[in-house]
């Protein structure tokens, strides 16, 4: 019987994030397999991949385009180790390359930090660090109104894997949950608690605005300086999706202003933002480096499932997250 041939291309650094010796014991059982370090397209990267049934991905890898992966190609399978695959692959090549992607953790992983961002706002865990590392001593006759998430509305921007799994971890708190999202079905949004609602409706009458939608031609800027500036006064606002779904330039006159306070995960400029940049120097904001989605443990577990899918095929069964041509229109 003929064994599958993989060829797996990750950076030296990210391989051993991705593939324990558990995922390599579980290739090494019905695939002939090897890694390539290669980021970029060259003719050792296409002579390597002429010889592949699959390829895995990660985020090291190269972008794969038509040229690399013609029609008659001997690759049938590209397994990525992530949930965005529009910048990795060319959208022609969907056509005759079955695409898979493993989503499901990172979205767990991003909803954990959004709530994480929400809590840390509310509740003013910056502000009291800074009183105690500053040597402040307060009474019990010093306290503030609305360090709660109790009876606040909550407005969730996207409703996607991430959105999702966020609506289920908010759930608990007893908040009104308001959902905006064109692609959302009413139904499920109410399942989750939640209620549909306008972008506009939202961002206008909710205390706390998670961001986690795709970036997309229509989603860029979505929160617009308009849309900024119909938020209420103390407006917390999270974003663990894409920097460019807020005009950040608006952004920066609402924060200069104290009107509200953000948390961002991700910035436009993309990451790493510069050094000097003024949103570093902003006492209202806290920054991450965009790493909402986890670490070593979520990557091994996305590791696993771009495996298990590549054993699928080995075994002539059908894959468990296939990524479609319809799908890409809503995806970053």
């Amino acid at each position: 019987m003929t064994r599958t041939t993989v060829l797996v291309l990750a950076s030296d650094a990210l391989f051993p994030h991705f593939f324990g010796e558990e995922s390599q014991q579980k290739l090494d059982e019905v695939t002939d397999w090897r890694r390539s370090s290669l980021r970029e397209d060259s003719a050792e990267l296409r002579s390597q991949i002429e010889n592949a049934d699959v390829l895995i991905t990660t985020w090291h890898s190269p972008f794969l385009t038509k040229e690399m992966l013609p029609a008659d190609t001997r690759v049938k399978l590209i397994a990525h180790c992530g949930g965005e695959v529009k910048s990795r692959v060319e959208q022609e090549v969907f056509n005759y390359v079955t695409v898979t992607n493993a989503a499901d953790p990172m979205a767990r992983g991003v909803a954990e930090m959004a709530l994480a961002l929400v809590l840390t706002l509310v509740r003013r865990i910056p502000d009291y660090a800074a009183e105690m590392r500053e040597g402040e001593i307060r009474t019990n006759e010093q306290v503030s109104e609305g360090e709660t998430l109790l009876g606040r509305k909550v407005g969730l921007v996207g409703f996607g894997r991430i959105g999702r799994a966020f609506a289920r971890l908010i759930k608990s708190f007893e908040i009104e949950l308001l959902v905006s999202d064109p692609y959302a079905a009413s139904q499920a949004v109410n399942q989750s608690g939640g209620t549909l609602v306008d972008l506009d409706h939202l961002v206008s009458s909710c205390s706390v605005i998670v961001l986690a939608a795709a970036l997309t031609p229509e989603t860029t800027h979505l929160i617009n300086k308009r849309r900024l500036s119909s938020m209420l006064d103390g407006t917390f606002l999270i974003n663990v999706a894409r920097g460019g779904l807020i005009d950040l330039e608006a952004l920066m006159v609402e924060l200069r202003n104290r009107r509200i306070t953000a948390a961002l995960d991700v910035t436009d400029p993309l990451e790493p933002l510069p050094p000097d940049h003024e949103l570093r120097r902003l006492p209202n904001v806290i920054l991450t480096p965009h790493i909402a989605a986890g670490g070593i443990e979520m990557r091994r577990e996305i590791g696993a499932l771009a495996v298990n899918e590549v054993i699928l095929f080995a075994k002539g069964l059908p894959p468990v997250n296939p990524v479609t041509q319809e799908m890409l229109a809503t995806m970053t």
